[in-house]
């Protein structure tokens, strides 16, 4: 991209994630929502570039997309697990706890997608990162093992994330 395309434009994906998201939540398609979502969709970037802390680097798009649907499985069944949890609490209470997960994930954008993606699947919240970004305390819903949640929690959105940003 020529200087003036990049400057116009710091971040078509951005742009146009704004903009669909604008028609979504507004649930229309007259001509002035589509005129204020490409307004919103090409200067909310180019206002806010300079808070921006650099520009992350997709190495593989399909396994992000497959990320993305795997997480959108996980919330339905996370929603349905949840709610079965909460219909027998009474017989059965959950047995949550706090976890703490070592990762392998070092690159910023990576931990903030992992950080986006285990808030968003019900019956886990992100509680703390350690300093150094070696592990990360979670608080888990219903969780029977440490060691198998551990090993599902990093093979299903620590490794496709370090393929994504980091291979």
């Amino acid at each position: 991209m020529t200087p003036l395309i990049r400057k116009a434009f710091p971040a078509p994906l951005l742009s146009a994630a704004l903009v669909v998201m604008w028609l979504v939540l507004n649930r229309s398609l007259s001509a002035g929502q589509i005129i204020l979502a490409l307004v919103f969709g090409l200067l909310m970037p180019i206002l806010f570039e300079p808070l921006r802390p650099g520009r992350p680097r997709i190495r593989h798009p399909l396994v992000l997309i497959r990320l993305i649907l795997a997480v959108g499985y996980d919330v339905l069944l996370s929603n349905l697990d949840v709610l079965r949890g909460v219909l027998r609490a009474g017989r059965h209470p959950p047995a949550s706890r706090f976890i703490v997960i070592p990762l392998d994930l070092r690159d910023p954008f990576a931990l903030a997608a992992l950080s986006t993606i285990t808030t968003v699947v019900p019956g886990t919240v992100w509680c703390e990162l350690a300093r150094d970004a070696s592990a990360v305390m979670l608080h888990v819903w219903h969780a029977t093992d440490d060691d198998t949640f551990i090993a599902h929690y990093k093979e299903r959105y620590e490794a496709p994330l370090r393929r994504i940003f980091e291979s």
